[in-house]
């Protein structure tokens, strides 16, 4: 009984910190940006994500599963050196990724205790770094992120509701659009499962033992669990941003996701952004440093013999970028959108991996899941080149 109740609170804890490493600053900022412009057809961008997140989701915690190897490995092992490639793709991803969840963590706290947003950062920096210094991390990193996630939540449903959001008109254009926008679908999935972020939870159940085809039931649920936990918090967000726009209001553009929470509920309103900007910004931080260190230590045994201070140094740098350079509004919707590139990439090494014997031995990966991982990843290509090309330049012009 007890292996049961520790097998399941290390899934919990890698669905987690997954949906916890997606919810960070970019996700709130692009999520607010995107509904202030789409208003109710939003809907229809977060149901196509949804789905869309949920196919690469599956697919790849399988295989990373069966297979007892992350993905660099399985990379390399189905290509030689196409792992270093998708590592180096993941790392530079999740360190840009991270110097904006550091600045927003700062932010958090400027808006929580008037801090300096610089000095919050650092601040925040050394509460991530601690976590990693605590003897028993993996389940100190996985209690962290369960209840930062479970606060970012609640308090965003209590948003919600004194936002009184037009939830018919939502939930009918949610089906029936108004407007399609190929740049906001690419920007959510590049968010939620794109880059080191859907990496994050399967990586995790790899260093805590979690693998094998009789585990493939738990880890599915697990994967499931991870996307529903973002998108239950995406959906809340959307709602109260749509009920303060709808409203006529206009959101500030170099805070859009703080003015939202200040319109709806005044000071207190503001605060608890505060409060959700730090809980995503921190749990972004861990994860994206946890994550992109577990794409090289298999590369080196110094780093795997070290990744503990590996990580910590990941941290470190990404505050001091941060702390000198600073991170905009449009480079986190430009990261997210970069992060939807490399899915496609990802997903289809792990796609064709999922076939070859000497990677998932005798495990027969369903043909359902498949055909909708193939159509996601022509989808998410055709999508994230069109996005570079067209819309990318149009969001900096």
């Amino acid at each position: 009984m007890e292996k049961k109740e520790s097998r399941l609170s290390i899934l919990l804890g890698a669905a987690f910190l997954m949906a916890t490493s997606a919810i960070g600053p970019g996700f709130l900022t692009q999520t607010t940006v995107f509904t202030e412009e789409l208003l109710a057809s939003m809907g229809f961008v977060i149901l196509v994500s949804i789905i869309i997140d949920l196919g690469a989701q599956m697919n790849i915690w399988r295989v990373i599963a069966v297979s007892k190897r992350r993905a660099q490995d399985i990379a390399n092992e189905l290509l030689p050196g196409l792992g270093y490639v998708l590592a180096a793709m993941i790392v530079i991803g999740g360190l840009a990724f991270n110097i904006g969840n550091i600045g927003g963590a700062g932010l958090g706290l400027n808006v929580i205790v008037g801090v300096d947003a610089r000095v919050g950062a650092i601040l925040s920096g050394i509460v991530a770094v601690s976590i990693f210094l605590i003897r028993e991390a993996g389940k100190a990193m996985d209690r962290f992120t369960q209840v930062m996630g479970f606060v970012m939540i609640i308090l965003t449903i209590y948003v919600m509701f004194t936002a009184s959001p037009p939830v018919g008109e939502a939930a009918v254009r949610t089906f029936a659009p108004e407007r399609i926008d190929f740049l906001a679908i690419v920007t959510l999935v590049g968010g939620t499962v794109g880059g080191y972020i859907t990496f994050a939870g399967g990586h995790r159940l790899i260093d805590a033992g979690v693998t094998g085809k009789e585990n493939l039931r738990e880890v599915t649920k697990g994967a499931i669990s991870a996307i529903g936990i973002a998108s239950i918090m995406r959906i809340f967000l959307f709602l109260a941003v749509l009920g303060i726009v709808s409203q006529g209001l206009v959101l500030d553009s170099d805070n859009p996701a703080a003015s939202v929470f200040q319109y709806a509920a005044g000071d207190i309103g503001y605060k608890i952004f505060g409060v959700i900007m730090w809980a995503a910004a921190v749990t972004s931080v861990i994860g994206a440093a946890y994550t992109s260190v577990s794409f090289i230590k298999t590369f080196s045994l110094l780093v795997e013999r070290n990744q503990k201070w590996f990580t910590i140094g990941f941290i470190i740098i990404s505050t001091v970028v941060f702390a000198t350079v600073g991170e905009p509004v449009k480079v986190l919707v430009l990261v997210g959108a970069l992060n939807g590139l490399i899915l496609p990439i990802a997903l289809c090494v792990m796609l064709i991996a999922s076939y070859k014997k000497r990677i998932v031995g005798d495990y027969k990966q369903p043909i359902w899941l498949t055909l909708l991982g193939g159509m996601i990843v022509i989808t998410m290509a055709i999508m994230g080149i069109y996005t570079m090309v067209k819309e990318i330049p149009r969001l900096f012009a």
